[in-house]
């Protein structure tokens, strides 16, 4: 496979391990860079190693979204007959715009001349939700919509990108780490010795029990750009509440000249040493008993990965992080978190580092495993995976035959064997916020049978007892995101890659027997993407599984009354998630679950995400499931709340802001009819979406999600 990479970034040589590592791995890939860039406040100058193939293209503007290339060296290049095309810039960038459209005419041109144009994956880090001025959200737009992939380096930004329009795969990918550089260590260079702080000496990174006895010293480091919203400031205020602390900064930036006068009064406690790179910013993080990463929150920037914490982590070196951005994401659990801004809750946490037995040997643990994940191998195999679904390829095979990538072999200790043809048995996945019950008679029938997930949205201690004494494994992601956020907590965190997944609501109940019906059904066609069984309610009433896509026509002709007249095509329409069984490679091919869907209409947007690229939904009318449907929320307001902002959602999600105002207008009509036709509960009913759509479901939804709930019978 031929993959042509544009990366501003590849400047530095560092940054260019992820073409190293893909080329291990058999690829071609050529890699356009500028020729220098300005990084941190300096500028770098390309410079390629032997006979890597990489090439400088000028650039005009310095701003990351206001640049452009020279356009001659990207034409020819992308004449090469590439079958791939990454991007690594930000889609609303002026340079994404430019090479796109370089890539549509190259498509164009008549005769020998015409090269295909190759599918594209583009990148993105951006983890608030902006609004970008025209041009600029045409740009995103467009570009989003035509990618075969995105790939970004954290949470925020994966749900930003599909909310404004990605159709392909998004995939969060950390932004690497060299684990040959970075890595516990015995030696300081001799370039840093003379700028470290007083008593810190060149001595080894993992046996470092944490500089001397509880209640001396603590050498706290910060490594970044020295900027207001870095948050140095803080730092410097913890520092001078304490004297045990001696801080050292490693960066330049524009608040260096300010950050001086404000460390003044702190003495020789405060050590400036300018940028560091290569062997003296590994020095530097060994010989520290903790880093600092104090990034604040702003309106325009919050962190969108903090690749620091994860050097440090990979050096030995534990990591007081803030609370902001991707550095939870990043840290996990292999660093203490802060409130961004909290001069007092940062102090004690450095300190706490140095003076609670064992805490620094465990965090050192927690980071060199949490670094491991971010190595460069690693992110190149998940690239490999991007280009793969781009492509259609399928994966490299060992000589045996078996799946080279992660997840081609049954996990051990899940107590279940491969199920018919040869296949890994379904991972049942339930998404639990309360209900422990619900939970328990969930689980029953499945109990020994096929590998259980639950995650529970609640952190409720009755639900772990009732999975952990069901065999199943226990996730608590430690918030609630809603159900789409719970789902794809578990495909993160899968027991068994590449498995079929099975979603059941805790108010549901099917066999053993019958999942593996379902599993068998999936995979009678390629092109399946999902099946679900025949529902009955408690009362052996029979419920519809099949519904057609929402659309604005749709909610008309529901509004006029004639709703049971539309026809539910194989091509466009879905089965309900209350139980669904998803296959594993159409969950490579479309991506996770939507997160800004927080309840109801998630498995509606990946379906129709699915259908959009070609897969069918299948209901299988000989397996049946018992459903209670709506046993798991008491308060109808709140589920019709939950359920109209969904639709909401999902129509402006896919036929725009114009397409959203026409569906509402039906829902008004229809719902202003039905109040005055009709009595009693149906009336009521009507009179709630009058309400609702009358103020607009997303905004009811927002306030009564600000409202403070105990877990309770709500999923």
């Amino acid at each position: 496979m031929r993959i042509l990479r544009v990366s501003h970034s590849a400047v530095v040589d560092a940054w260019r391990e992820r073409e190293r590592e893909l080329r291990a791995t058999g690829l071609d890939v050529g890699l356009l860079s500028a020729r220098a860039w300005d990084e941190g406040g300096t500028t770098v100058q390309l410079t390629p190693r032997a006979g890597e193939p990489v090439e400088g293209v000028r650039t005009f503007g310095s701003h990351p979204a206001l640049f452009v290339y020279a356009p001659g060296p990207l034409w020819r290049a992308l004449g090469q007959g590439w079958d791939v095309l990454d991007l690594h810039e930000e889609p609303f960038a002026l340079a994404t715009a430019e090479i796109l459209a370089l890539r549509r005419l190259r498509a164009l041109l008549p005769g020998r001349r015409r090269r295909p144009a190759p599918p594209y994956v583009l990148y993105s880090a951006q983890n608030i939700p902006k609004r970008y001025p025209w041009p600029f959200r045409a740009f995103e737009a467009a570009a989003l919509r035509g990618a075969a992939a995105v790939s970004v380096c954290n949470e925020a930004a994966a749900r930003i990108v599909r909310a404004k329009g990605a159709r392909g795969a998004v995939e969060v990918v950390p932004l690497g780490v060299d684990l040959s550089v970075f890595s516990p260590g015995e030696a300081v260079s001799p370039g840093l010795s003379a700028l470290l702080p007083d008593g810190v000496a060149p001595v080894p990174g993992p046996g470092r029990p944490g500089t001397g006895p509880a209640g001396g010293p603590v050498h706290v480091g910060y490594a970044g750009r020295l900027a207001p919203h870095k948050g140095v400031d803080v730092l410097l205020a913890a520092a001078r509440d304490d004297d045990r602390l001696h801080v050292t900064l490693a960066g330049d930036g524009p608040s260096a000249r300010t950050l001086r006068d404000r460390a003044r009064p702190l003495g020789d406690r405060v050590r400036f040493v300018g940028p560091l790179a290569g062997d003296d910013l590994v020095a530097f993080y060994r010989s520290l008993d903790v880093l600092a990463v104090p990034s604040l929150d702003t309106p325009g920037w919050i962190e969108q990965f903090g690749r620091v914490a994860v050097e440090a982590m990979a050096c030995g070196t534990p990591v007081v992080a803030s609370d902001s951005g991707a550095l939870p994401d990043v840290v996990g659990g292999a660093g203490l978190l802060v409130p961004p801004g909290d001069a007092g809750a940062l102090r004690e946490a450095l300190v706490r580092v140095v003076d609670e037995p064992g805490l620094a040997e465990a965090l050192r643990a927690q980071g060199l495993t949490r670094a491991a994940s971010c190595a460069w191998p690693e992110v190149a195999r998940r690239y490999l995976a991007l280009y793969e679904h781009a492509t259609a390829h399928p994966a490299p095979t060992t000589p045996a035959g078996n799946p080279t990538r992660a997840g081609g072999e049954h996990t051990p200790g899940t107590g279940a064997p491969p199920s018919g043809g040869g296949r890994l048995p379904p991972e049942v996945v339930l998404v639990a916020y309360g209900s422990p019950d619900l939970v328990r008679d969930a689980l029953a029938p499945l109990v020994g049978k096929l590998p259980l997930t639950v995650v529970d949205n609640s952190s409720l201690p009755e639900i772990r007892e009732v999975a952990e004494l069901a065999g199943a494994r226990y996730l608590d992601p430690g918030r609630n995101g809603g159900f789409a956020a719970g789902v794809n907590h578990a495909l993160r965190h899968r027991q068994t890659p590449g498995s079929d997944v099975l979603l059941l609501n805790p108010d549901a109940v099917v066999s053993p027997e019958d999942v593996l019906t379902l599993q068998a059904r999936l995979h009678e066609a390629p092109d399946l993407a999902s099946v679900g069984p025949a529902q009955v309610d408690g009362d052996g009433e029979a419920a519809r599984v099949v519904w057609p896509y929402p659309s604005p026509a749709g909610t008309w002709i529901e509004a006029v009354g004639l709703g049971s007249l539309r026809r539910t095509p194989a091509d466009r329409s879905f089965v309900i998630g209350s139980v669904l069984m998803l296959r594993a490679d159409a969950l490579e091919q479309v991506g996770p679950f939507d997160e800004s869907f927080f309840l109801y209409a998630e498995e509606t947007d990946w379906a129709y995400r699915a259908t959009l690229l070609g897969r069918r939904h299948l209901a299988v009318p000989e397996v049946q499931a018992l459903h209670l449907g709506g046993a798991t929320s008491g308060d109808p307001t709140r589920r019709e709340t939950h359920f109209h902002a969904s639709q909401e959602r999902y129509l402006r999600k896919h036929f725009g802001a114009t397409g959203w105002h026409a569906a509402r207008a039906g829902v008004l009509a229809g719902s202003a009819a039905r109040a005055v036709a009709l009595r009693g509960t149906g009336r009521d009913l009507a009179l709630l979406r009058l309400r609702l759509y009358a103020r607009g479901p997303l905004s009811a939804e927002a306030e009564m999600l600000a409202r403070p709930t105990n877990p309770g019978p709500t999923t």
